[in-house]
């Protein structure tokens, strides 16, 4: 019930409103039935973006730290996402992803539309990314189709930690459904998942027009978050030496001001004066 009442009352016409989002492809969204709708990931409102173009309600897994912040915003952001019916998934993958894969094939189970972004995270720099093959297990063990839904210029409107978003027009491109009846229930056979998986990205591709990298995300993300790490480690140890210098230039400033009122002082008691003129004061003549 919060769902519809978001999307058509509060958060649904103010985007309307002021993104004007389009959408291609519409059709290709079943009217019924369970489909894993695949997209790619360049923001934060995408998640927004594609349930609001799209009839039926979707369901999306989140990352699991949407449900667990503290304080006012913690709460509000854990009840928006419960409320809207999104599932919580650990990104560090193991036991904790499979938690939220299976919650996704109930959702399938239950004729429902399920969400996904096979990179897994946001593109980092606009590139489309590998797709993880979890997408293509969900497919096979539900015997469900893929849907493609390519993400337009979302990132332009709100770049990956900018919260006031930019007014630039988005939308959403839909592909034909891909589906896979004579692979189902292989969903051991690792040889089929990379070859489901690498024809979705590559039809998210073509609808998106994004460059595509052979490589996770996830791997470029902690590469790029080490090299700032790097960047912030060689600052520190270049400001504390640049202090350490300062110090030093200090201290022999400090003993050379120290050395100057020395010798004045020096040169104060040894000189005796100037020698009295004739006829001045002191001038012991008869």
């Amino acid at each position: 019930m919060i769902y519809w009442i978001l999307k058509h009352l509060f958060v649904g016409p103010p985007i309307r409103a002021v993104f004007r989002p389009w959408i291609e492809g519409k059709q290709h969204v079943p009217t019924e039935g369970a489909a894993i709708l695949a997209s790619n990931h360049l923001s934060f409102s995408d998640s927004i973006l594609l349930p609001l173009m799209v009839d039926r309600r979707i369901t999306f897994p989140a990352k699991i730290e949407y449900f667990t912040g503290s304080g006012v915003k913690g709460w509000l952001t854990r009840l928006f996402f419960t409320s809207t019916g999104q599932i919580p998934i650990d990104r560090a993958g193991g036991k904790a992803s499979s938690a939220a894969l299976e919650q996704g094939l109930a959702v399938l189970r239950a004729g429902e539309l399920f969400g996904i972004y096979p990179e897994g995270t946001r593109s980092p720099d606009g590139r489309l990314y590998r797709g993880k093959t979890g997408m293509a297990r969900l497919a096979l063990e539900v015997d469900v189709p893929i849907v493609p839904c390519a993400m337009i210029d979302t990132d332009k409107a709100q770049p990956t930690g900018q919260k006031i978003p930019n007014v630039v027009q988005v939308g959403v491109r839909v592909g034909r459904p891909m589906y896979y009846p004579q692979y189902a229930g292989m969903t051991e056979d690792h040889d089929v998942l990379r070859r489901i998986t690498d024809e979705v990205m590559a039809e998210l591709q073509r609808l998106s027009g994004q460059e595509y990298v052979d490589e996770y995300a996830a791997g470029v993300k902690e590469r790029l978050a080490a090299r700032t790490r790097a960047g912030i480690e060689q600052a520190r140890v270049g400001l504390e030496h640049a202090g350490e210098r300062a110090k030093e230039g200090l201290a022999e400033a400090a003993e050379k001001a120290r050395e100057k009122a020395r010798e004045r002082s020096r040169d104060e008691v040894t000189d005796p004066g100037p020698a009295p003129r004739p006829g001045m004061p002191g001038d012991d003549r008869d």
